[in-house]
């Protein structure tokens, strides 16, 4: 049946990757502007300029990040739980740098005081960079498991710490995370700029395209060397969900065992370099327009590659490798995920619309002379 259990939660699947994909492509590169904001502005005007390419749009960039939320509460409610409770202290302080962005958009222009205005670059550089770390490093901790539990009354037991989040394999993964997104908001600036911007992003752009692939490829081979999880019992994906009804081991190299199972899913990261060497070329012969979208292919497929690697795990547990939640045994009712999917049908599309006009009309060039000419509608 087209609209059964199983089909559901790949379907729900797939959607909440779609969204954490659509949600680093659009918040993404305004993430990487405010990170690059200090380093690319070298006067007051400049760094105008800089915040006004993205200070129209980035408000609804942040609805992809919390439909995803939404969506992994209501489709995968245990996963939700398990992530916000092992993951708090992080969520805290990556929604404590988030607010600094609203606030730093909305106060840098209301006094003229250099002090004033230097302090709110600082704030909005902060409110870029560590969300932009924190999202890779949680998604190295996933790669690596998360150490939690569920007792027979399915209470969750979390037994780790934040300092044990930052561990080496997981603040490479950070890394990954922050260099793709200061590329991909190098190439965003130099879509939206003019002049000495335009040409200070071409270097950036190329220099964080190679930081990116390098680690990336780094990370690959680590990977390799690190315990993978596995579902060694039968899968039932029709059953209720009840994740302590399996049985799961781990060894090194079984995240790699679905590029075994079928082989065509090494396109996915071989498209990541491709698509990556690309976005250089094309940002080099003043293409940032396609520049922008190759960049975005590379985002799209550095996070497929983590995601297709896990399948179908959403989040292992290092501590009771039963307790570990799959697509298969975390997923909300049937009867949830089909609402859920035709409200998502019919929604979604009003999203994409939004965003699409949303930056048709803001599509033009921000320039000095912009600045100048609508002083007091500038950030």
């Amino acid at each position: 049946m087209i609209f059964d259990y199983e089909t559901m939660r790949l379907i729900w699947w797939a959607l909440l990757g779609a969204l954490l994909i659509g949600f680093a492509i659009t918040g993404g590169f305004d993430l990487g502007v405010a990170i690059l904001l200090p380093f690319l502005g070298k006067n007051d005007t400049e760094r105008r300029v800089i915040i006004n390419t993205v200070g129209a749009t980035w408000e609804g960039n942040q609805v992809w990040f919390v439909t995803a939320g939404g969506a992994l509460f209501a489709a995968w409610p245990m996963a939700y739980s398990v992530a916000f409770s092992g993951f708090y202290f992080a969520l805290l302080l990556t929604l404590f740098a988030l607010f600094l962005r609203p606030v730093g958009f909305d106060y840098r222009s209301k006094l003229p005081s250099p002090i004033w205005r230097r302090n709110w670059d600082i704030a909005l550089f902060v409110g870029g960079l560590v969300p932009a770390l924190i999202f890779g490093v949680a998604f190295g901790n996933l790669l690596k498991g998360v150490p939690f539990h569920f007792d027979n009354e399915m209470r969750i037991f979390y037994t780790g710490s934040f300092w044990a989040l930052l561990n080496p394999f997981s603040l490479a993964a950070g890394l990954v995370s922050l260099c793709m997104l200061i590329m991909h908001g190098a190439v965003f600036l130099q879509v939206k700029t003019v002049g000495d911007i335009n040409q200070r992003c071409k270097t950036v752009v190329t220099l964080f395209t190679i930081i990116t692939l390098v680690i990336f490829a780094l990370a690959g081979f680590w990977v390799s060397a690190i315990d993978g999880y596995q579902i060694s019992s039968a899968i039932l994906p029709n059953a209720v969900s009840n994740p302590l009804a399996k049985t799961v081991t781990n060894a090194a190299g079984l995240w790699l065992a679905n590029y075994g199972r079928c082989p065509v899913l090494w396109v996915i990261p071989a498209l990541a370099f491709v698509t990556g060497i690309t976005t250089v070329l094309l940002s080099k012969l003043d293409r940032p327009g396609l520049a922008f979208i190759s960049s975005s292919l590379t985002l799209a497929t550095i996070i497929l590659t983590a995601g297709v690697s896990m399948f179908p795990f959403l989040i292992p547990s290092s501590s009771e490798m039963n307790s570990s939640l799959t697509v298969w045994d975390a997923s909300s009712s049937l009867a949830t995920l089909k609402i859920m999917f035709w409200v998502t049908l019919i929604f979604l599309p009003i999203v994409l619309s939004y965003t699409t006009w949303a930056f048709r009309v803001m599509r033009g060039k921000i320039t000095l002379e912009y600045i100048h000419q609508n002083d007091h509608t500038t950030y």
